[in-house]
């Protein structure tokens, strides 16, 4: 039987490089925490806050409204 070892803990990306407040006009940053389908990743993969990640989620939705990012694909 193999061991069981404790799960990697993900790196803060937002504290990584510095960034207090996130700006839904900064697209190199928010494309990190969208997957290749548009949509946004989770905590659990991101590693970010509860606070961190609202103020994430928040950014893309705004981004998208102004055609910066994309809305995610159907999938059909």
């Amino acid at each position: 039987m193999r061991e069981k070892r404790p799960p990697k803990r993900r790196v803060n990306l937002l504290a990584k490089e510095g960034v207090t407040v996130v700006d839904w006009k900064d697209i190199t940053l928010l494309r990190k925490f969208i997957s290749d389908r548009g949509k946004i990743r989770s905590r659990r993969v991101t590693g970010l806050t509860p606070q961190q990640q609202r103020q994430v989620a928040t950014a893309v939705k705004n981004a998208r409204e102004m055609a910066l990012l994309p809305y995610p694909s159907q999938g059909r």
